[in-house]
């Protein structure tokens, strides 16, 4: 799943918070400069105008589009905008004075000091926070790039990125499509070969591919059908042959490049925040519940099985981030030694997966010498109502999973996927999923748990997520589907 980057006003959201905190000290300075401390018998006019500010910043940011290109504007064409600022928040104001009748009660002198401090403190405001923006601008970020190019375009190539990077991208990697390097690195960066390029890529971290060829060389479509299937994004610069037709297709400026970019689903940045928001929401009530839990499930776990309450496993996150998953423990310190006795017990056929009914290896559980019979212990049931997970919203509120999503294999399993089954990581992992409320005891085939999860890639939406929440409550409370 890929997030537009941001565009128009909502790029520059930064400097409009800036802005607008400028407008409001330089307001209360201007208002205590001509008034003092004392006490003002005309005081909800200018109560009034810290709303006035606020509107007008709004109107000048999205309507003006006062701040468009504003990373490239030098010191001199900096001031000039300001100005322009301040003219038209001048007339703005006296405009608004005019129309609600209570000129006669706003100090003028208040309106000429508000511009001056704007003009003085807004224009070394803007200029501070460029510098400390550019400051970052060649540092690496968290979102992984796999460059794609030629020996010839290479040293361009990372030399846009670099300049355009904005704390984005990390570079993982880069692939020479006209030779084969016999070295293993390129200023710094690992070269991938063009042969091993799609295995390599759904065994190592990337999250996007940037393509930048010259026009008059294809890049292959078998690799794009390949990164397709994996759910990686794909970042085309315009003009590149062997491109498929898709809606989830967007144009946009990537380093420096114009690009068109494509993706298994591509959301708005109004999507994303209400999906992170919902996220620290849901995080933070589960967090207050796993605290409380502790206290209750804690000793007994302990009484049980001896040691940490706690199980911290290593899974592999979105496009192949590492990150630790917390759980409660519900089964014994020895469990993943055991494992390797019980693999022939395993009930998902490939082996994609380890799943087993009545595992010894839970805490409390064990064989009745006599009969035979399987006598579920405290782990069994602590996973029947699905307690065990709740230290999951720890990952949630850290950003390493989300509410909804696909569950996150173990490095192990990991290991063995193919090209399509790397798709169901194209999203943050969730705590529950498509799979999990459509009877995940019952599914047993480890495709149709990819079949699922990336059916609810392709389509996903807030609505989904609620109604997934929603079933997952039903699942928990019937017991229906638990493992």
């Amino acid at each position: 799943m890929y997030r537009r980057k941001n565009k128009g006003w909502l790029k520059h959201l930064d400097f409009i918070i800036l802005d607008l905190l400028c407008l409001q000290v330089c307001f209360a300075l201007a208002y205590f400069s001509r008034h003092g401390f004392g006490g003002n018998p005309h005081k909800v006019i200018y109560q009034n105008m810290m709303l006035v500010l606020v509107l007008f910043e709004f109107i000048y940011a999205f309507f003006l589009e006062g701040y468009k290109d504003i990373l490239k504007r030098g010191y001199y064409v900096e001031f000039v905008s300001v100005v322009k600022q301040v003219c038209i928040l001048e007339l703005f104001i006296s405009f608004y004075l005019i129309v609600v009748k209570d000129g006669d009660d706003f100090s003028r002198t208040v309106l000429f000091l508000l511009g001056i401090y704007q003009l003085g403190i807004g224009w070394m405001t803007r200029t501070l926070w460029k510098l400390h923006v550019k400051k970052y601008q060649t540092e690496e970020g968290n979102c992984s790039l796999l460059l794609i190019t030629t020996s010839k375009m290479a040293e361009e190539a990372l030399k846009r990125i670099r300049e355009n990077n904005y704390q984005t991208y990390k570079l993982s990697g880069i692939v020479f499509m006209d030779c084969i390097k016999q070295e293993k690195q390129y200023q710094n960066i690992q070269i991938v070969l063009e042969e091993n390029m799609t295995e390599w890529v759904c065994k190592n971290w990337v999250d996007e591919v940037l393509i930048v060829l010259p026009n008059d060389m294809s890049f292959p479509a078998k690799y794009t059908r390949e990164f397709s299937e994996m759910g990686i994004v794909v970042h085309y610069t315009i003009m590149q042959d062997g491109l498929t037709q898709s809606e989830n297709q967007t144009a946009e400026m990537v380093c420096g490049y114009l690009v068109l970019t494509s993706s298994i689903r591509i959301v708005s940045n109004k999507e994303y925040f209400m999906k992170r928001t919902l996220d620290i929401a849901g995080g933070l009530v589960g967090t207050a519940i796993t605290l409380i839990l502790i206290l209750f499930l804690g000793p007994i776990i302990f009484i049980k099985s001896p040691g940490p309450i706690f199980f911290k496993q290593e899974r592999v996150g979105q496009n192949g981030r590492k990150f630790n998953m917390y759980k409660f423990r519900t089964m014994y310190l020895d469990a993943e030694e055991r494992k390797k006795n019980l693999l022939e017990q395993n009930q998902i056929a490939d082996g994609m997966m380890f799943k087993m009914e009545n595992d010894p290896r839970i805490i409390g559980s064990k064989i009745d010498r006599k009969t035979g019979e399987y006598i579920p212990g405290i782990g069994n049931w602590i996973r029947k109502l699905s307690l065990d997970e709740f230290p999951q919203f720890f990952n949630v509120l850290r950003g390493d999973m989300s509410l909804v999503g696909t569950r996150p294999p173990t490095v192990d399993e990991y290991e063995k996927y193919k090209l399509h089954h790397k798709a169901r990581l194209s999203v943050k992992p969730g705590i529950t999923g498509l799979w999990q409320v459509s009877g995940r005891s019952e599914i047993t085939d480890f495709e149709e748990v990819v079949k699922l999860d990336t059916e609810y890639i392709c389509h996903w939406s807030m609505a989904n997520d609620i109604k997934i929440l929603l079933r997952t409550v039903q699942v928990v409370v019937s017991g229906k589907g638990s493992m």
